[in-house]
């Protein structure tokens, strides 16, 4: 049984930010590595225990495992890959902003929930979605990395909520500025061109 071989993907890396040191994302780059790591590990012992047909608890363990190595590595690049330095809002006549204000009534609106909910307790993530469906944009709130993400959904922009994502910074009672600080730094062009390419991938009709 093959599968695919994932990389690191040291192009996602940012530098520079403001308001978010490099040592709080040589560290928190350094777990996203992990996850990779584990992702491809996990995947070795289960085709192996798949070749062998060997479908007892091992195999359940693991497959439950999977769930959460995958989305590790999938949010905290999105996360990765969206933070730049030096950005400015999207101006009222860019996609997204439309869409926003389809969604939520405003930019401000949307503003408001997204950060309301990256400073809510417990660890988890922050994510705005497009429903290709319904061709909205939503926020939700996803704890650990796999619970919570509404099915075909598409990540636009992704907040990681993880005590780990600003401690080196903030310390534990730091969420507040650090949800503020990694809004300055959302590469806006970014985002729009992931929203321009969640549109354009046809909704399951089912």
């Amino acid at each position: 049984m093959h599968h695919h071989k994932y990389q690191v993907r040291e192009e996602l890396r940012p530098k520079r930010l403001s308001g978010i040191g490099e040592e709080q994302i040589a560290q928190h780059w350094s777990l996203y590595e992990g996850y990779v790591k584990n992702v491809n590990l996990l995947n070795d012992k289960l085709a192996a225990l798949s070749e062998k047909k060997s479908f007892g608890p091992e195999f359940a363990e693991l497959k439950r495992r999977l769930g959460f190595e995958y989305d590790g590595m999938i949010l905290h690049e999105h996360y990765f890959g969206i933070l730049k330095a030096g950005q400015k809002p999207l101006g009222e006549g860019s996609e997204t902003v439309k869409l926003l204000k389809k969604s939520f009534g405003g930019w401000s609106a949307w503003l408001q929930e997204f950060t309301a909910i990256g400073k809510m307790r417990g660890v988890g993530w922050a994510i705005l979605y497009f429903d290709p469906r319904a061709e909205t944009l939503t926020n939700h709130w996803i704890g650990l990395h796999e619970d919570g993400h509404p099915a075909g959904f598409i990540p636009i922009l992704v907040l990681d909520a993880w005590e780990h994502a600003y401690m080196v910074d903030a310390g534990v009672d730091g969420r507040g500025a650090y949800v503020e600080a990694f809004l300055k730094n959302v590469d806006w062009p970014k985002v729009e061109r992931i929203l321009e390419d969640a549109r354009s991938s046809s909704a399951v009709r089912f």
